[in-house]
Protein backbone atom coordinates (compact mmCIF):
# COMPACT_ATOMS: atom_id res chain seq x y z
CA UNK A 1 0.00 0.00 0.00
CA UNK A 2 1.45 3.53 -0.99
CA UNK A 3 2.20 5.32 1.73
CA UNK A 4 -0.26 8.02 2.52
CA UNK A 5 0.82 12.10 2.01
CA UNK A 6 -2.01 13.53 3.21
CA UNK A 7 -2.54 17.56 3.66
CA UNK A 8 -5.25 19.63 4.98
CA UNK A 9 -6.65 23.21 4.88
CA UNK A 10 -9.67 24.97 6.30
CA UNK A 11 -11.13 28.63 6.61
CA UNK A 12 -13.78 30.44 7.53
CA UNK A 13 -16.21 33.34 6.48
CA UNK A 14 -18.84 35.03 7.79
CA UNK A 15 -22.10 35.22 5.80
CA UNK A 16 -24.47 36.33 8.31
CA UNK A 17 -27.02 38.60 5.78
CA UNK A 18 -27.50 42.48 5.75
CA UNK A 19 -30.58 44.11 7.38
CA UNK A 20 -34.08 43.65 5.07
CA UNK A 21 -32.75 39.87 3.84
CA UNK A 22 -35.80 37.12 4.63
CA UNK A 23 -35.17 34.50 7.08
CA UNK A 24 -36.90 31.45 4.81
CA UNK A 25 -39.51 28.61 5.80
CA UNK A 26 -41.34 28.81 8.63
CA UNK A 27 -44.79 29.54 6.64
CA UNK A 28 -45.80 31.61 3.34
CA UNK A 29 -45.50 35.56 3.19
CA UNK A 30 -44.45 35.77 6.44
CA UNK A 31 -42.24 38.51 5.31
CA UNK A 32 -39.40 37.70 8.19
CA UNK A 33 -36.62 40.12 7.77
CA UNK A 34 -34.31 39.22 10.47
CA UNK A 35 -34.03 41.99 13.68
CA UNK A 36 -31.51 40.42 15.61
CA UNK A 37 -28.56 37.85 15.06
CA UNK A 38 -28.15 35.22 17.28
CA UNK A 39 -25.34 33.73 16.29
CA UNK A 40 -23.32 34.39 12.81
CA UNK A 41 -24.13 32.67 9.75
CA UNK A 42 -20.69 30.66 8.38
CA UNK A 43 -19.01 29.29 5.29
CA UNK A 44 -16.91 26.87 6.11
CA UNK A 45 -14.82 24.87 3.68
CA UNK A 46 -12.07 21.48 4.21
CA UNK A 47 -9.58 21.01 1.51
CA UNK A 48 -8.40 17.24 2.13
CA UNK A 49 -5.39 15.50 -0.59
CA UNK A 50 -2.87 13.27 -1.47
CA UNK A 51 -0.31 14.90 -3.50
CA UNK A 52 -1.56 17.04 -6.44
CA UNK A 53 -5.40 16.26 -5.67
CA UNK A 54 -8.10 17.18 -3.59
CA UNK A 55 -11.36 17.07 -2.64
CA UNK A 56 -13.50 20.22 -0.61
CA UNK A 57 -16.65 20.65 1.31
CA UNK A 58 -18.01 23.74 1.85
CA UNK A 59 -20.47 23.77 4.82
CA UNK A 60 -23.11 26.64 4.73
CA UNK A 61 -25.74 28.01 7.51
CA UNK A 62 -28.82 28.74 4.71
CA UNK A 63 -31.86 26.63 4.77
CA UNK A 64 -31.56 25.63 0.77
CA UNK A 65 -29.46 25.08 -1.94
CA UNK A 66 -29.36 25.60 -5.61
CA UNK A 67 -27.82 24.46 -8.72
CA UNK A 68 -27.39 27.84 -9.70
CA UNK A 69 -25.55 28.92 -6.08
CA UNK A 70 -23.60 25.62 -6.02
CA UNK A 71 -21.79 26.02 -9.43
CA UNK A 72 -20.94 29.75 -9.18
CA UNK A 73 -19.45 28.55 -5.49
CA UNK A 74 -17.36 25.79 -7.58
CA UNK A 75 -16.56 27.85 -10.42
CA UNK A 76 -14.98 30.61 -8.24
CA UNK A 77 -12.70 28.37 -6.29
CA UNK A 78 -11.95 26.00 -9.24
CA UNK A 79 -10.71 29.03 -11.06
CA UNK A 80 -7.86 29.73 -8.41
CA UNK A 81 -7.27 26.48 -7.39
CA UNK A 82 -6.22 23.30 -8.24
CA UNK A 83 -9.86 21.70 -7.14
CA UNK A 84 -11.76 20.43 -10.14
CA UNK A 85 -15.80 21.73 -10.04
CA UNK A 86 -17.04 18.18 -9.19
CA UNK A 87 -14.59 17.49 -6.56
CA UNK A 88 -16.37 20.68 -4.76
CA UNK A 89 -19.53 19.38 -2.10
CA UNK A 90 -21.90 22.68 -1.51
CA UNK A 91 -23.44 21.11 1.60
CA UNK A 92 -26.58 23.71 3.83
CA UNK A 93 -27.55 22.89 7.44
CA UNK A 94 -31.09 23.41 6.63
CA UNK A 95 -31.25 26.05 9.31
CA UNK A 96 -34.85 27.38 9.25
CA UNK A 97 -33.58 31.00 10.86
CA UNK A 98 -31.09 31.91 7.57
CA UNK A 99 -31.55 32.44 4.32
CA UNK A 100 -32.18 30.58 1.61
CA UNK A 101 -30.56 30.01 -2.04
CA UNK A 102 -33.26 27.70 -3.14
CA UNK A 103 -37.01 28.26 -4.49
CA UNK A 104 -39.53 28.15 -1.25
CA UNK A 105 -42.01 29.66 -3.34
CA UNK A 106 -44.23 32.71 -0.50
CA UNK A 107 -41.57 31.13 2.36
CA UNK A 108 -38.77 33.43 2.18
CA UNK A 109 -38.01 35.39 -1.06
CA UNK A 110 -34.53 35.03 -2.71
CA UNK A 111 -32.24 37.90 -2.10
CA UNK A 112 -29.79 38.09 -5.56
CA UNK A 113 -27.32 40.66 -4.27
CA UNK A 114 -27.21 38.66 -0.77
CA UNK A 115 -26.61 35.19 -2.17
CA UNK A 116 -24.13 36.54 -5.09
CA UNK A 117 -21.77 37.37 -1.54
CA UNK A 118 -22.62 34.39 0.25
CA UNK A 119 -21.23 32.79 -3.40
CA UNK A 120 -18.27 34.66 -3.46
CA UNK A 121 -17.47 34.39 0.34
CA UNK A 122 -18.15 30.37 0.26
CA UNK A 123 -15.82 29.80 -2.73
CA UNK A 124 -13.15 32.81 -0.97
CA UNK A 125 -13.20 29.97 2.23
CA UNK A 126 -12.36 27.24 -0.67
CA UNK A 127 -9.57 29.24 -1.94
CA UNK A 128 -8.26 30.09 1.27
CA UNK A 129 -8.49 26.78 2.53
CA UNK A 130 -6.42 25.73 -0.77
CA UNK A 131 -3.79 28.00 -0.31
CA UNK A 132 -3.37 26.91 4.35
CA UNK A 133 -3.04 23.11 3.02
CA UNK A 134 0.03 21.75 4.79
CA UNK A 135 0.86 17.74 5.70
CA UNK A 136 -1.83 16.32 7.61
CA UNK A 137 -2.59 13.13 9.18
CA UNK A 138 -6.22 12.18 8.77
CA UNK A 139 -8.85 10.06 11.28
CA UNK A 140 -12.21 8.50 10.99
CA UNK A 141 -14.74 7.22 12.77
CA UNK A 142 -18.67 6.89 13.72
CA UNK A 143 -20.89 6.59 16.51
CA UNK A 144 -24.15 6.14 17.56
CA UNK A 145 -27.16 8.67 18.82
CA UNK A 146 -30.17 7.05 19.96
CA UNK A 147 -33.48 8.23 21.07
CA UNK A 148 -33.13 11.60 20.55
CA UNK A 149 -34.71 12.24 17.10
CA UNK A 150 -38.10 10.85 15.69
CA UNK A 151 -39.92 10.07 12.05
CA UNK A 152 -42.49 12.36 11.35
CA UNK A 153 -44.27 11.14 9.34
CA UNK A 154 -45.20 7.77 10.82
CA UNK A 155 -44.98 5.84 14.11
CA UNK A 156 -41.56 4.20 14.80
CA UNK A 157 -40.47 5.13 11.15
CA UNK A 158 -36.40 4.93 10.46
CA UNK A 159 -34.21 7.19 11.58
CA UNK A 160 -30.21 7.43 10.66
CA UNK A 161 -28.50 7.78 13.89
CA UNK A 162 -25.08 7.06 12.71
CA UNK A 163 -22.89 10.49 14.19
CA UNK A 164 -19.99 10.40 11.43
CA UNK A 165 -16.62 11.91 11.89
CA UNK A 166 -13.92 12.83 9.84
CA UNK A 167 -10.76 14.80 11.87
CA UNK A 168 -7.39 16.14 10.59
CA UNK A 169 -4.25 16.79 12.59
CA UNK A 170 -1.35 18.75 11.74
CA UNK A 171 1.78 16.96 11.74
CA UNK A 172 2.94 17.68 15.05
CA UNK A 173 -0.36 16.26 16.31
CA UNK A 174 -1.86 19.80 16.80
CA UNK A 175 -6.06 19.22 16.06
CA UNK A 176 -6.73 21.00 12.74
CA UNK A 177 -9.99 20.39 11.66
CA UNK A 178 -13.24 18.35 12.43
CA UNK A 179 -16.56 17.27 10.07
CA UNK A 180 -19.45 15.93 11.77
CA UNK A 181 -22.32 14.58 9.73
CA UNK A 182 -25.75 13.82 11.31
CA UNK A 183 -29.30 13.34 10.07
CA UNK A 184 -32.23 15.95 11.91
CA UNK A 185 -33.88 18.79 10.54
CA UNK A 186 -32.67 22.15 12.24
CA UNK A 187 -35.59 23.10 13.91
CA UNK A 188 -35.12 23.51 18.12
CA UNK A 189 -34.53 27.18 17.97
CA UNK A 190 -36.92 28.04 15.39
CA UNK A 191 -40.05 29.03 18.05
CA UNK A 192 -37.65 30.80 20.25
CA UNK A 193 -36.93 33.75 18.01
CA UNK A 194 -38.35 34.08 14.46
CA UNK A 195 -36.82 37.18 13.89
CA UNK A 196 -33.42 36.06 14.71
CA UNK A 197 -30.68 34.80 12.55
CA UNK A 198 -29.19 31.76 14.11
CA UNK A 199 -27.06 28.25 12.51
CA UNK A 200 -29.50 26.62 15.08
CA UNK A 201 -28.05 23.35 16.89
CA UNK A 202 -25.76 22.33 14.40
CA UNK A 203 -24.25 25.85 15.14
CA UNK A 204 -24.04 25.00 18.67
CA UNK A 205 -22.37 21.98 17.80
CA UNK A 206 -19.58 23.92 16.03
CA UNK A 207 -19.07 25.76 18.60
CA UNK A 208 -19.21 23.12 21.57
CA UNK A 209 -16.78 21.06 19.31
CA UNK A 210 -14.15 23.91 19.05
CA UNK A 211 -14.40 24.60 22.63
CA UNK A 212 -13.61 21.28 23.76
CA UNK A 213 -10.78 20.65 20.90
CA UNK A 214 -8.74 24.15 20.78
CA UNK A 215 -6.73 25.07 17.90
CA UNK A 216 -9.72 22.84 15.50
CA UNK A 217 -11.89 24.29 12.82
CA UNK A 218 -15.60 22.58 13.32
CA UNK A 219 -18.02 22.01 10.41
CA UNK A 220 -21.38 20.49 10.53
CA UNK A 221 -22.43 18.24 7.35
CA UNK A 222 -26.13 18.02 7.13
CA UNK A 223 -27.31 14.44 6.18
CA UNK A 224 -30.52 12.47 5.34
CA UNK A 225 -33.51 13.60 7.33
CA UNK A 226 -36.41 14.67 5.18
CA UNK A 227 -38.48 12.35 7.35
CA UNK A 228 -36.64 12.75 10.63
CA UNK A 229 -36.93 15.94 13.98
CA UNK A 230 -35.26 15.98 17.28
CA UNK A 231 -38.07 15.09 19.11
CA UNK A 232 -40.62 18.03 19.95
CA UNK A 233 -40.03 18.26 23.20
CA UNK A 234 -36.74 19.48 22.55
CA UNK A 235 -38.31 22.20 20.74
CA UNK A 236 -39.39 24.48 23.57
CA UNK A 237 -37.66 27.02 25.47
CA UNK A 238 -36.45 24.86 28.09
CA UNK A 239 -35.07 22.17 26.62
CA UNK A 240 -33.65 23.78 22.92
CA UNK A 241 -30.27 23.30 23.71
CA UNK A 242 -30.07 19.73 24.47
CA UNK A 243 -30.01 18.43 20.95
CA UNK A 244 -26.50 20.30 20.31
CA UNK A 245 -25.05 18.77 24.04
CA UNK A 246 -26.24 15.03 22.78
CA UNK A 247 -24.81 15.50 19.53
CA UNK A 248 -21.70 16.73 20.68
CA UNK A 249 -21.19 14.35 23.29
CA UNK A 250 -21.45 11.45 20.38
CA UNK A 251 -19.01 13.01 17.98
CA UNK A 252 -16.56 13.50 20.68
CA UNK A 253 -16.99 9.60 21.63
CA UNK A 254 -16.33 9.09 17.74
CA UNK A 255 -13.45 11.25 17.51
CA UNK A 256 -11.65 9.06 21.01
CA UNK A 257 -12.34 6.24 18.54
CA UNK A 258 -11.04 6.99 15.11
CA UNK A 259 -8.79 5.27 13.00
CA UNK A 260 -6.21 6.55 11.32
CA UNK A 261 -6.69 6.64 7.43
CA UNK A 262 -4.18 4.92 5.71
CA UNK A 263 -4.95 4.06 2.30
CA UNK A 264 -3.89 6.53 -0.15
CA UNK A 265 -5.65 8.46 -2.74
CA UNK A 266 -8.92 10.70 -3.10
CA UNK A 267 -11.23 10.20 -5.76
CA UNK A 268 -14.29 12.78 -7.15
CA UNK A 269 -17.03 12.07 -9.67
CA UNK A 270 -20.76 13.47 -10.23
CA UNK A 271 -23.31 13.12 -12.56
CA UNK A 272 -26.60 14.40 -13.68
CA UNK A 273 -29.47 11.38 -13.04
CA UNK A 274 -33.21 11.52 -14.31
CA UNK A 275 -36.00 11.34 -11.38
CA UNK A 276 -39.60 10.32 -12.47
CA UNK A 277 -41.92 12.60 -11.77
CA UNK A 278 -46.14 12.87 -12.18
CA UNK A 279 -47.50 15.86 -14.12
CA UNK A 280 -50.17 17.55 -12.06
CA UNK A 281 -53.47 17.35 -13.88
CA UNK A 282 -55.16 20.73 -14.61
CA UNK A 283 -57.81 19.48 -12.60
CA UNK A 284 -55.95 19.22 -9.60
CA UNK A 285 -54.37 22.63 -10.15
CA UNK A 286 -57.81 24.37 -11.30
CA UNK A 287 -59.48 23.01 -7.94
CA UNK A 288 -56.51 24.81 -6.05
CA UNK A 289 -56.83 28.14 -7.48
CA UNK A 290 -60.29 28.13 -7.44
CA UNK A 291 -60.24 27.74 -3.72
CA UNK A 292 -57.42 29.98 -3.37
CA UNK A 293 -59.40 32.92 -5.42
CA UNK A 294 -62.32 32.22 -3.37
CA UNK A 295 -60.83 32.55 0.07
CA UNK A 296 -59.05 35.65 -0.51
CA UNK A 297 -61.88 37.44 -2.04
CA UNK A 298 -64.10 36.30 0.71
CA UNK A 299 -62.20 35.68 3.84
CA UNK A 300 -63.66 32.50 3.67
CA UNK A 301 -62.40 30.56 6.51
CA UNK A 302 -64.24 26.90 6.38
CA UNK A 303 -63.40 24.26 6.32
CA UNK A 304 -59.42 25.57 5.77
CA UNK A 305 -58.06 22.51 7.15
CA UNK A 306 -59.48 20.23 4.69
CA UNK A 307 -58.75 22.57 1.53
CA UNK A 308 -55.71 24.09 0.24
CA UNK A 309 -54.31 23.99 3.65
CA UNK A 310 -54.43 20.06 4.42
CA UNK A 311 -51.07 19.16 4.11
CA UNK A 312 -49.56 23.42 3.95
CA UNK A 313 -47.03 22.20 6.37
CA UNK A 314 -46.08 19.64 8.52
CA UNK A 315 -48.10 20.59 11.35
CA UNK A 316 -50.99 22.68 9.55
CA UNK A 317 -53.65 23.14 12.78
CA UNK A 318 -50.65 25.28 14.26
CA UNK A 319 -49.73 27.32 11.11
CA UNK A 320 -52.08 30.63 12.49
CA UNK A 321 -49.17 30.31 15.49
CA UNK A 322 -46.94 32.19 12.95
CA UNK A 323 -49.53 35.06 12.18
CA UNK A 324 -50.05 35.91 15.51
CA UNK A 325 -52.82 33.22 16.60
CA UNK A 326 -55.15 35.02 13.71
CA UNK A 327 -56.40 32.06 11.46
CA UNK A 328 -57.63 34.77 8.81
CA UNK A 329 -54.28 35.62 8.16
CA UNK A 330 -52.58 32.02 8.26
CA UNK A 331 -55.80 31.17 5.66
CA UNK A 332 -55.09 34.10 3.49
CA UNK A 333 -51.59 33.49 3.23
CA UNK A 334 -52.11 29.70 2.30
CA UNK A 335 -54.84 30.98 -0.09
CA UNK A 336 -52.25 33.74 -1.93
CA UNK A 337 -49.68 30.75 -2.30
CA UNK A 338 -52.33 28.47 -4.01
CA UNK A 339 -52.98 31.12 -6.39
CA UNK A 340 -49.01 32.10 -6.87
CA UNK A 341 -48.16 28.08 -7.80
CA UNK A 342 -50.56 27.26 -10.01
CA UNK A 343 -49.34 31.06 -11.86
CA UNK A 344 -46.20 29.02 -12.40
CA UNK A 345 -46.78 25.67 -12.88
CA UNK A 346 -49.66 26.30 -15.82
CA UNK A 347 -47.70 27.61 -18.83
CA UNK A 348 -45.26 24.84 -18.14
CA UNK A 349 -47.60 22.23 -17.56
CA UNK A 350 -47.70 20.52 -21.16
CA UNK A 351 -44.70 20.94 -22.35
CA UNK A 352 -42.29 20.16 -18.98
CA UNK A 353 -40.92 16.77 -19.36
CA UNK A 354 -42.41 14.73 -16.85
CA UNK A 355 -38.57 13.79 -15.17
CA UNK A 356 -36.00 15.47 -12.93
CA UNK A 357 -32.98 16.26 -13.44
CA UNK A 358 -30.18 16.48 -10.49
CA UNK A 359 -27.09 15.94 -9.71
CA UNK A 360 -25.51 13.27 -7.62
CA UNK A 361 -21.79 13.22 -6.18
CA UNK A 362 -19.33 10.88 -4.58
CA UNK A 363 -16.03 11.61 -3.18
CA UNK A 364 -13.56 9.13 -1.39
CA UNK A 365 -10.55 10.50 0.90
CA UNK A 366 -8.68 7.39 1.49
CA UNK A 367 -11.47 4.52 2.59
CA UNK A 368 -13.49 7.22 3.52
CA UNK A 369 -16.86 8.33 1.22
CA UNK A 370 -19.38 10.38 0.71
CA UNK A 371 -22.27 10.50 -1.17
CA UNK A 372 -24.37 13.67 -1.56
CA UNK A 373 -27.12 14.53 -3.07
CA UNK A 374 -29.86 17.68 -3.56
CA UNK A 375 -33.18 16.49 -1.79
CA UNK A 376 -34.40 16.18 1.52
CA UNK A 377 -34.10 12.64 1.09
CA UNK A 378 -35.97 10.24 3.20
CA UNK A 379 -34.21 8.03 6.26
CA UNK A 380 -34.99 5.04 4.24
CA UNK A 381 -33.03 5.89 0.81
CA UNK A 382 -30.13 6.96 3.11
CA UNK A 383 -30.04 3.88 5.19
CA UNK A 384 -30.82 1.85 1.53
CA UNK A 385 -27.46 3.24 0.39
CA UNK A 386 -25.62 2.44 3.32
CA UNK A 387 -26.71 -1.14 3.28
CA UNK A 388 -25.92 -1.79 -0.17
CA UNK A 389 -22.10 0.07 0.18
CA UNK A 390 -19.83 -2.62 1.82
CA UNK A 391 -17.32 0.38 3.45
CA UNK A 392 -17.97 1.11 6.78
CA UNK A 393 -17.13 4.85 6.77
CA UNK A 394 -19.70 6.61 4.38
CA UNK A 395 -20.92 10.14 5.02
CA UNK A 396 -24.36 10.69 3.57
CA UNK A 397 -25.01 14.82 2.63
CA UNK A 398 -28.21 15.67 1.79
CA UNK A 399 -28.99 19.64 0.70
CA UNK A 400 -25.94 19.16 -1.30
CA UNK A 401 -24.71 21.18 -4.34
CA UNK A 402 -28.23 22.01 -5.52
CA UNK A 403 -32.51 21.69 -3.75
CA UNK A 404 -34.92 19.33 -5.38
CA UNK A 405 -36.82 19.46 -2.08
CA UNK A 406 -38.28 16.85 -0.17
CA UNK A 407 -37.57 13.14 -2.08
CA UNK A 408 -40.91 11.00 0.09
CA UNK A 409 -40.62 7.83 0.03
CA UNK A 410 -43.65 4.95 -1.04
CA UNK A 411 -45.29 5.43 2.09
CA UNK A 412 -45.77 9.00 2.32
CA UNK A 413 -46.20 9.64 -1.62
CA UNK A 414 -49.18 7.41 -1.17
CA UNK A 415 -51.13 9.31 1.87
CA UNK A 416 -50.28 12.31 -0.03
CA UNK A 417 -48.20 14.16 2.66
CA UNK A 418 -46.53 17.17 2.99
CA UNK A 419 -43.58 16.33 1.88
CA UNK A 420 -45.27 14.52 -1.70
CA UNK A 421 -47.66 17.42 -2.36
CA UNK A 422 -46.49 20.75 -1.04
CA UNK A 423 -43.26 20.70 -1.30
CA UNK A 424 -43.37 19.97 -5.52
CA UNK A 425 -45.54 22.71 -5.21
CA UNK A 426 -42.90 25.25 -3.25
CA UNK A 427 -40.03 23.91 -5.69
CA UNK A 428 -41.95 24.29 -8.94
CA UNK A 429 -41.96 21.06 -9.47
CA UNK A 430 -43.93 18.15 -10.36
CA UNK A 431 -44.99 15.33 -7.91
CA UNK A 432 -41.90 12.52 -7.36
CA UNK A 433 -43.24 9.19 -7.68
CA UNK A 434 -42.83 6.13 -6.09
CA UNK A 435 -39.76 4.78 -8.56
CA UNK A 436 -38.30 8.19 -7.90
CA UNK A 437 -36.32 7.26 -4.68
CA UNK A 438 -35.13 4.00 -6.10
CA UNK A 439 -33.66 6.03 -9.46
CA UNK A 440 -31.81 8.31 -6.15
CA UNK A 441 -30.57 5.31 -4.24
CA UNK A 442 -29.03 3.81 -7.58
CA UNK A 443 -27.54 7.14 -8.56
CA UNK A 444 -26.18 7.12 -5.65
CA UNK A 445 -24.79 3.91 -5.49
CA UNK A 446 -23.02 4.15 -9.03
CA UNK A 447 -21.61 7.56 -7.93
CA UNK A 448 -20.08 5.91 -5.67
CA UNK A 449 -18.69 2.89 -7.46
CA UNK A 450 -17.39 4.98 -9.65
CA UNK A 451 -14.67 6.40 -7.02
CA UNK A 452 -14.31 3.10 -4.71
CA UNK A 453 -10.77 2.14 -5.72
Amino acid sequence: MKTCSWHAGVARRVITPPPGVELAGLGYYLGRTWERVRDPLHATALVVGDGDQGVAFVALDLMYNDARFSRRVRELAAAQTGLRPEAICVNCSHSHSAPTAGLILGGGERDEAYLDFAAREAAGAVIEAWRNRAPAKLFAGHSELTGMTFNRTRENGPTDNRVSVLRADAADGRPLAVVVNFHSHCTAHMEADLRAVSRDWPGEVVDQLEAALPGVTAMYLQGTCGDVNFRREFNGMERRFEPARAVTRVALDALAKTRPVEQSGVAAFSETIALPTRRWTREEILREREEGLHRLATGDTTGWLEGVARVCVNQPERLPLRYGGIVEQAVAAVARFAVAWTDLILPELETRPEILETEVQALRVGDVYFAANAAELFTSFGLEVRRRWPHDDLFMLGYSNGGIGYLPDAHDIERRSYAAIQSPKFTGQFQFTEKSGAAMVAGLAGALEKVAK
